[in-house]
């Protein structure tokens, strides 16, 4: 169900190109424009491109109102009505004093049943003898099979033309809902997502960062403050309220926050090495997507074992992508368990390894899914690619 209205929706802009590509070659070829069907296609496909913006913000009042002229053009009818189900969102045509306070008592019907109702004058009655609106096609607008509202062609007769017509208009009404909700819906996914990752990580950090401030504070009280002024910048960051994406350069620079406060923890213990194409800071990349990988090779590179510990962090840039890894020289993970946190099963201490693979895959697609290598003894090495540009992705 899920991909019914991306289809639709680009199967209407293939049949948008198709048909627009033969009057284009006409002119091309000295004849006219194009034939009246091809004319009345073209400016039946310019009123769907206006009318969709609106729509794609949801079945509100606002975009009702500016959907629903480009909705009464399409269909040729004297008004056309868009309610909620509940309330009348907009009205566009004649006959709106005799016919708007009653547009959702019209609408009752198809929107309990779920179909598309003729009403007749016995229904849409009329006191004003020059009233042009005697009849109404009532058709559903669904959402994942649900109604969520109603699209009201009122007219002086009703034909099976207009019948389906209404039909037509409505399910494309309902596509462009379709993809605003699945689009939210998505957006709510990533957030949720982002706010489990925020929870995993920060007691940890937090707790360990204050730990390494607090023994500054009597020994050297100026660097204390200088720390708690990165703990603040890094935490303002980490727990921004919007956006699901940034720039690569927004995220390496609150890496960077985080390695200094862990310097501070670690001492000389922890080496780090960082080398970054300037040509990859401005691409954007979902929020939190390398913290967690750097916090875990700094556990697993330094916890449990001796001496020092080097983690390396790499941007690369690479035609259409940027080619990102963090890697440590730690004890290294047992393969099965990386295989188990990245298929939704963790079992160990690995941070956000798994949310940061599935919000990868979800924006991305399969093919851009973390590549861990790693072996016990061996240290540990994650690579992700990002494109440089895909639609729909900014900070």
């Amino acid at each position: 169900m899920s991909g019914t209205p991306a289809v639709v929706a680009v199967a209407l802009v293939v049949l948008a190109l198709v048909l627009l590509a033969v009057p284009l070659l006409r002119s091309r070829s000295g004849r006219s424009f194009g034939s009246s069907a091809d004319r009345a296609t073209f400016a039946t496909l310019h009123e769907a491109s206006l009318a969709a913006p609106p729509l794609r913000a949801g079945l509100t009042e606002a975009g009702a109102s500016r959907a629903v002229r480009h909705l009464r053009n399409l269909l040729g009818t004297q008004a056309v009505a868009l309610t909620d189900g509940h309330l009348l969102l907009a009205w566009d045509g004649a006959g709106a004093a005799q016919h708007r306070e009653a547009a959702v008592g019209h609408a009752t019907a198809a929107t309990a049943s779920g179909r598309t109702e003729v009403l007749g004058p016995g229904t849409v009655t009329c006191a004003d003898p020059d009233c042009l609106i005697r009849v109404a096609v009532v058709a559903p607008l669904t959402v994942e099979d649900r109604v969520v509202g109603s699209l009201a062609a009122y007219g002086q007769s009703a034909s099976a033309g207009l019948v389906r017509a209404t039909n037509e208009v409505a399910r494309w009404v309902s596509t462009q809902l379709e993809l605003t909700e699945l689009e939210s819906s998505r957006t709510r996914l990533m957030e949720a997502e982002v706010r489990a990752l925020r929870a995993q990580i920060s007691p940890h950090f937090v707790y360990n960062s204050l730990t390494a401030i607090a023994s500054f504070v009597r020994t050297d009280p100026e660097r204390a403050r200088e720390l708690l002024l990165e703990f603040a910048d890094f935490t303002r960051y980490s727990f921004r309220r919007h956006g699901e994406f940034t720039t690569l350069a927004e995220e390496l620079r609150s890496i960077d926050r985080y390695l200094l406060l862990e310097r501070a923890r670690f001492g000389d213990r922890l080496q780090v090495t960082v080398q970054v194409a300037p040509e990859v800071l401005p691409v954007t990349v979902p929020f939190l997507c390398l913290q967690p990988l750097v916090e875990n090779a700094v556990r697993h590179g330094l916890e449990g074992k001796p001496g020092e510990g080097r983690v390396t962090i790499v941007a690369l840039d690479h035609g259409s992508e940027a080619l990102i890894s963090v890697e440590d020289d730690g004890l290294g993970i047992e393969p099965d368990a990386v295989r188990r946190t990245l298929s939704g099963h963790p079992d160990g201490d690995s941070v956000g390894l798994g949310n940061v693979d599935e919000r990868l895959r979800q924006v991305y697609g399969d093919d851009f899914g973390l590549v861990v290598e790693t072996a016990p003894g061996a240290g540990t090495k994650v690579s992700l690619r990002i494109p440089k540009y895909r639609a729909g992705v900014h900070p």
